[in-house]
């Protein structure tokens, strides 16, 4: 199917035959004393936006697509500024994405608070992953970092990432700068293999979080990471910028929306960051993830022949209609 937003016309001068139409439509009222047939005047009008040779880049259905949905269990997510809660609110839209994937679409769960755990292996199976949703306890700490490297190793099995490896380096360097912390896990490091990356495209992450990272290693070079590998990253933030109180180990703070970093890494693996700042936007969101993940961009592709070959039956259309009703063509 066609990404209607891309498009354009190698020769758009030849859209001012379009003008025509209306021309003809006016002066077929005038001789016939009737409402010109409107599908005819679509197809005409078709006819004459394929001389315009219109081109747009397709969208094909995905084979055998693998999606890491990776939810964010840190205490903040008890936050009632998405309601009820913003787990719950994550849940129950992670709930109506898994019912309506596709049927060969595999979804796998990664739980993320002060470390990041596999919740369920990719899989076909909706049960089984509605199972795997039903109980998330909040935990203390962030390791978004984390979250994306256990992801990353369950979907690229065969690329050399070793998850608990960087995870130890990282915590070893904990008194180190960040800077320093990057250089050295790029440098222990495995390239991508183009087997990997290859797999890779046909992979997605989407990491739902409602702030910063505070925990494991550096969650930007870890994006970095899915970026080599051409997983891309879909963030979606929770939350709202105003906020809201929590109790957390007897201590109230206000925790906000801190999307900064989730639009970074979107930026980083070519995704896209989503704003849900309500129980219904949310909802929004995983409705245009679902159709995201469901194609992928083809080249662009000149569709002239497809757009006239349309207008011609609209126009036949119209033709039969007219003649089994008046007995004439027009």
């Amino acid at each position: 199917m066609p990404d209607l937003s891309s498009l354009q016309f190698l020769w758009p001068f030849m859209l001012y035959a379009c003008v025509g139409v209306p021309i003809f439509a006016v002066y077929y009222a005038y001789r016939t004393q009737r409402i010109p047939p409107l599908v005819l005047c679509l197809g005409l009008l078709l006819l004459c936006a394929a001389m315009a040779r219109p081109q747009t880049v397709l969208m094909t259905p995905l084979r055998e697509a693998t999606v890491m949905l990776v939810i964010d269990t840190s205490g903040s997510m008890r936050a009632k500024d998405l309601k009820p809660s913003r787990i719950e609110a994550a849940q129950q839209a992670a709930q109506q994405f898994i019912q309506d994937k596709p049927s060969r679409l595999r979804v796998g769960l990664v739980t993320v608070a002060g470390t990041a755990a596999l919740a369920q292996a990719p899989t076909e199976e909706r049960d089984v992953l509605l199972k795997a949703l039903e109980y998330l306890p909040l935990q203390y700490g962030s390791a978004l970092g984390t979250g994306l490297l256990v992801s990353l190793e369950a979907l690229l099995p065969g690329a050399d990432i070793d998850a608990q490896k960087i995870i130890n380096e990282a915590s070893e360097m904990g008194g180190k700068k960040a800077s320093d912390m990057g250089k050295s896990l790029d440098d222990k490091a495995k390239p991508a293999t183009e087997a990997s990356t290859s797999r890779g495209k046909n992979m997605a992450i989407v990491l739902m979080s409602d702030g910063q990272s505070n925990m494991g290693p550096e969650l930007l070079k870890m994006a970095e990471l899915a970026a080599k590998h051409e997983v891309k990253v879909y963030t979606v933030g929770i939350g709202t910028t105003e906020g809201d109180v929590v109790h957390i180990q007897g201590r109230s703070m206000r925790v906000k929306l801190e999307d900064e970093a989730l639009q970074k890494v979107s930026a980083l693996t070519q995704g896209e960051y989503f704003k849900a700042d309500s129980t219904e936007g949310l909802k929004n969101v995983y409705d245009k993830l679902g159709y995201k993940l469901r194609f992928e961009k083809r080249a662009m592709t000149e569709i002239s022949a497809q757009v006239a070959l349309l207008g011609m039956l609209l126009i036949l259309i119209s033709l039969i209609r007219n003649f089994v009703r008046m007995g004439k063509i027009i």
